[in-house]
């Protein structure tokens, strides 16, 4: 074969292979319509979220984005005219999940619904209340280029099960109030025990219960459905507790309950505003030795860091598979000593989540990537998502007015200025740095479980928490920190359990 037909038969392989390459894309658009009934709620700056699923299990606005069967794309838009619909196609920047854009959507079928997030100024996800959706709509990319989608569902309030048992509580911060320059409000359910009502005198220990990421006060609904539960509840055997459901929602992704230079005082209205106001309208004991806490997660960090900054307010924490505390393991990641968070030393990418066995289900980045797209500064930073709020509550406020972030959105870069103001919330310098004096006050007091196989790495930094406390002196700490193994996240976590330690307790200090 001689140069030319090599070049030749060269060139048409590459012309082919590229057609064909070609045709298994397709450059997608969307108009986007507001239906009658739900202009009057709709706002004309937000935040247009596309979700594009190849499953139809469940709506894909509930997907998280990295689980590998959708892509998520987001933009900023505004001006966005109500009464006409408006196209839109891959031009402009878009924050995006997946490798492709709208302008190479590779050949498939696909599940495609739209978000439009307006309402941020009471809540910080995107499927919260008052935010627009459309229908999830099948398109088959080979056959279709224009998709039509008419935003025609508006998330609605959240709303308590209807139960004599059950209520309701919410009350105007004057400090968060304050702080925010606008009227901000706490929310919380109350579980009453089932002598409440026929013990019209008779006043109450309380159990401060606190959610796993983002958990709202509407969780309480999932136990008045328990029939299990509400059957042991209700019974003679069940402890005569009461159990306020505090709401972790915040500006910036969970609260945290605690003061933050980003979200504001809200362990300052907890301790001070909330807690007062529940125990005295609900018959509570009103003491520091009837009032306790606990949860799982994020409720498992927030009641131990409750615990150790206010020793004296509360009489036991009971806390299971905490977040990380101790920063030099955020997870997999050293934020004093590592250069980056999405890579390891050796230039693999660290793992986010794995299940009990050891093998992964998604790395950092990819949960990175995922809250840049549900952030409106296409950033994790106002995500509302876990790292989100993490660095919400740990980092300084930046030059911009919003959290400075730990580290880059894209690179994962450390930022090394930050991570010294995240010492401030590392529970183990914490617990090291007071313990002289917060060691008598936490007595009986703190109660861990870990599952030794957590899905999010978390028995780390207990490990390394654990192992300082049995290194105390003057006092020895008494804490009880449980290991099971092959157990993950949250496994071993149980109201039943913990309302029965509880009043075991109680009973002891009779």
């Amino acid at each position: 074969m001689n140069i030319k037909s090599f070049l030749l038969l060269s060139f048409l392989a590459i012309t082919f292979f590229s057609g064909f390459a070609q045709q298994q894309s397709t450059k997608l658009a969307f108009t986007i319509s507001v239906d009658d009934n739900l202009k009057d709620s709709f706002k004309s700056r937000g935040r247009l979220l596309i979700y594009i699923s190849d499953t139809d299990k469940s709506e894909p606005r509930f997907s998280s984005g990295y689980d590998g069967n959708e892509s998520v794309f987001g933009k900023n838009f505004e001006n966005w005219d109500k009464n006409k619909s408006r196209r839109v196609n891959g031009d402009g920047d878009w924050a995006k999940t997946s490798e492709w854009d709208f302008n190479s959507v590779p050949h498939g079928v696909y599940f495609i619904q739209a978000v439009w997030v307006h309402n941020r100024d009471s809540e910080s996800r995107s499927n919260t209340a008052g935010n627009l959706y459309s229908a999830p709509v099948k398109v088959d990319t080979k056959n279709k280029q224009l998709v039509e989608l008419s935003f025609s569902e508006i998330i609605p309030e959240k709303k308590l099960e209807d139960n004599e048992l059950v209520e309701f509580f919410e009350m105007e911060s004057p400090v968060l109030t304050k702080w925010w320059n606008k009227s901000m409000h706490l929310k919380a359910s109350v579980l009453l025990p089932s002598g409440y009502k026929s013990h019209p005198k008779t006043k109450y220990p309380v159990r401060y219960n606190v959610a796993g990421y983002g958990g709202r006060f509407t969780r309480i609904n999932s136990l008045i459905k328990n029939e299990e539960f509400m059957s042991w509840w209700t019974s003679e055997d069940a402890p005569q507790i009461i159990t306020v459901f505090l709401d972790g929602e915040g500006p910036f992704g969970d609260c945290y309950q605690l003061d933050s230079e980003n979200s504001g005082p809200y362990g300052e209205a907890l301790i001070n505003e909330l807690i007062p106001e529940i125990e005295k309208q609900f018959r509570i004991e009103g003491t520091p030795e009837n009032r306790f806490v606990d949860g799982c997660s994020t409720g498992g960090w927030v009641s131990l860091a409750l615990q150790l900054i206010y020793p004296e307010t509360f009489n036991g924490c009971w806390s299971y598979s905490p977040d990380p505390v101790c920063f030099a393991k955020m997870q997999l990641v050293n934020v004093y000593e590592n250069e980056n968070a999405f890579y390891n030393d050796r230039g693999y990418l660290r793992p986010s989540m794995r299940d009990i066995y050891g093998e992964p289900q998604f790395s950092i980045k990819q949960e990175m990537t995922a809250e840049n797209v549900q952030g409106y500064s296409n950033t994790y930073v106002t995500s509302g998502g876990q790292w989100g709020a993490w660095n919400a509550l740990y980092s300084p406020k930046g030059e911009d007015g919003l959290p400075k972030p730990i580290f880059d959105p894209v690179s994962g870069a450390i930022d090394k200025e930050v991570a010294k103001h995240w010492k401030k919330y590392d529970l183990l310098k914490y617990t090291a740095s007071n313990w002289p004096e917060l060691g008598p006050k936490l007595e009986g007091k703190i109660h861990i479980w870990m599952g030794d196989m957590d899905n999010f790495y978390l028995n780390n930094s207990m490990r390394d928490f654990k192992q300082y406390l049995k290194s105390t002196t003057n006092p020895k700490s008494d804490a009880q920190i449980e290991f099971t193994p092959m157990k993950g996240h949250c496994s071993n976590y149980s109201h039943k359990r913990i309302l029965t330690e509880i009043q075991q307790k109680l009973s002891e200090m009779e």
